[in-house]
């Protein structure tokens, strides 16, 4: 059975899934000539499909420009669909606009990469906090405080916090901030946007820590998205690996990192430095670099690159099909 197919049977027998994607598009338009027509297309996202069930976290990796970032903000709704279907919580969320989108949005946040660019410098860690309340009206001025108190205690950090600026703070606790105003409006879904790859390597694993324990206490769901293998090894129920915009892998994480199937994930992981490991993966050097999203290659994207290439895969596109219970693959070698 396909990906597509498994996803789409999953909507009609099991309610468990908090969000799903049913192939999902993204295309920037390339403009050029004296009167700026368009004249090709950035294919960013290609074709995602998948789910995330209520409680999961769902890694998302792959090398930068293979679309990660980019589902991301359309699961967030703040870039459009070129095509395909979102579904959050039972909704079909895909072109919701204005103040249906406004009232749907206290349900799904977003943490990115950089604390100190997605906070107003200008504003207060206390009114950072406090302003998704107050615009959503969640109480009186006192109760609003009260929140943002608790709030920030819950992410490790003491109530004076609250009068001072992001400026003030370094980088893992501006990261704790962000993530106690994503928390303010208690979201359903948090998309960490490469939420621990600026911070240094003690610090992330505080982060990752406090991620684990709010999702505990809060029931949240992730979407996680990352480059890095052994941050979403140890954050993820589920990782779907990408390459220029398209899902070519997708497993649970014991799967995944015990028996990778798509030639470009064994590439991937046998680069990931890992000292526990017990058995050494030969090391898989990939020869040229990734193609260019505006053009991307016919049939499987990877074949230009890939140690294992047969000739169906310069002209036949794969599909993600089910190779073991929960494990797909989008490769020829298993179709």
């Amino acid at each position: 059975m396909s990906l597509a197919e498994k996803e789409l049977s999953n909507t009609t027998v099991n309610h468990a899934n908090l969000l799903e994607l049913h192939h999902v598009k993204k295309y920037f338009p390339i403009m050029g000539g004296v009167m700026r027509r368009k004249v090709g297309e950035v294919k960013a996202v290609d074709d995602v499909t998948f789910s995330l069930m209520k409680g999961e976290t769902l890694g998302l990796v792959g090398e930068s420009g293979c679309g990660k970032s980019t589902t991301g903000r359309m699961i967030m709704r703040v870039l459009d669909v070129t095509e395909g279907q979102i579904v959050f919580d039972g909704q079909d969320i895909t072109s919701v606009k204005g103040e249906r989108l406004r009232r749907l949005r206290q349900d799904f946040q977003m943490v990115f990469q950089d604390p100190y660019s997605s906070l107003n410098p200008r504003m207060s860690v206390g009114a950072l906090i406090a302003e998704p309340l107050i615009v959503n009206k969640k109480g009186s001025h006192s109760q609003i405080k009260d929140q943002v108190v608790s709030l920030l205690e819950t992410v490790g950090l003491s109530a004076e916090a609250r009068i001072r600026y992001p400026h003030e703070f370094s980088g893992g606790q501006r990261q704790r901030i962000a993530i106690a105003r994503a928390l303010a409006l208690r979201p359903k879904l948090i998309v960490a946007d490469e939420a621990v790859s600026a911070l240094d390597v003690s610090i992330q694993a505080q982060i990752l820590n406090l991620l684990a324990d709010l999702r505990k206490e809060f029931g949240l769901s992730y979407v996680f998205i990352s480059h890095n293998l052994a941050v979403v090894k140890h954050v993820s129920d589920r990782v779907g690996v990408m390459y220029l915009g398209r899902l070519v892998e997708l497993a649970p994480k014991s799967s995944l990192y015990a028996t990778p199937l798509h030639p470009y994930t064994q590439a991937l992981l046998s680069a990931a430095p890992e000292p526990s490991r017990t058995v050494k993966r030969e090391r898989i050097v990939l020869v040229g670099d990734v193609p260019s999203p505006a053009n991307p290659p016919s049939g499987c994207a990877f074949h230009t690159r890939c140690p294992k290439v047969m000739e169906v895969c310069r002209s036949v596109r794969p599909e993600m099909n089910e190779y073991q219970p929960g494990h797909f693959v989008a490769c020829h070698l298993y179709s």
